[in-house]
């Protein structure tokens, strides 16, 4: 029915395409940006997940990747249906940016509500998983990733390098280690024998400390960008409202006229 009629578009109309577009481009660019935080999330930050009892944190980085893919396929549906001025297309485009929009509100609200038990589970299983799980048959996840841990934030044990007294791993080597090589601040083979300051990184609060500084921060990352993408979804959801009813009306008036 609408291509009966020959549009007559009106200065508005032509404002808010344009404000449009712009948004959709913003909002594509912003779910590119989400979609790579998410990868990068898991490619380089995944080892760590093996120390979590719980899944929050690896549902949050996937939960990520999946709202980058749908944003930059939502706005790809934006610019086409703003650039052909497909009402029925706006309509789609709506309701899909309000569904991310109650998506980011309930991520968020998920977010705050297991911060403070993500925090209780480190602090309870952390050391249990070095102490019975490092260098065991079948944990070589969860060694690599303790090894990593301990080199990559200057850490020693989950509280303290004395945790490794009652490792599992400790107590049944037969070469004298008294903490694992990663440990020291020049690993090599065997340095674990020496625990003296000098040798190996006695951090104050241990590797539990530092690990709940780097959970935190990808908490704010991922509040942050909901939060800026949740202002532009309500910027955009207002500008297709507009467009769709300046539309309207210009059908309207092309109808009459």
């Amino acid at each position: 029915m609408e291509a009966r009629y020959k549009r007559k578009n009106t200065c508005g109309t032509i404002c808010l395409k344009y404000l449009l577009f712009l948004f959709n481009v913003l909002f594509w660019v912003a779910g590119g940006t989400v979609l790579a935080v998410g990868i990068w999330t898991v490619a380089e930050k995944s080892d760590y997940i093996s120390l979590l009892n719980s899944t929050f944190y690896s549902a949050s980085a996937y939960i990520l990747i999946a709202t980058g893919i749908i944003v930059v396929v939502t706005g790809l549906i934006g610019c086409c249906a703003t650039l052909r001025e497909m009402r029925n297309l706006l309509i789609v485009y709506f309701i899909l940016l309000f569904c991310i929009f109650l998506l980011e509100i309930i991520a968020g609200v998920m977010a705050y509500m297991n911060h403070q038990k993500l925090d209780h589970e480190l602090r309870q299983n952390l050391r249990l998983t070095m102490q019975h799980k490092y260098k065991q048959p079948g944990e070589e996840g969860v060694t690599q990733a303790v090894d990593k841990l301990q080199q990559e934030f200057k850490c020693c044990g989950s509280n303290s390098s004395l945790d490794w007294a009652d490792s599992i791993w400790i107590l049944t080597t037969q070469n004298a280690m008294m903490v694992p090589d990663s440990c020291c601040k020049t690993p090599r083979e065997f340095c674990g024998q020496r625990d003296h300051p000098s040798n190996i990184y006695k951090l104050e609060g241990g590797c539990i400390g530092r690990l709940e500084e780097f959970i935190l921060s990808q908490l704010h990352i991922l509040g942050a960008v909901g939060i800026g993408i949740a202002f532009l979804q309500l910027l955009g959801m207002m500008l297709t409202c507009c467009l769709y009813q300046n539309l309207k009306e210009d059908r309207y008036s092309a109808c009459c006229f």
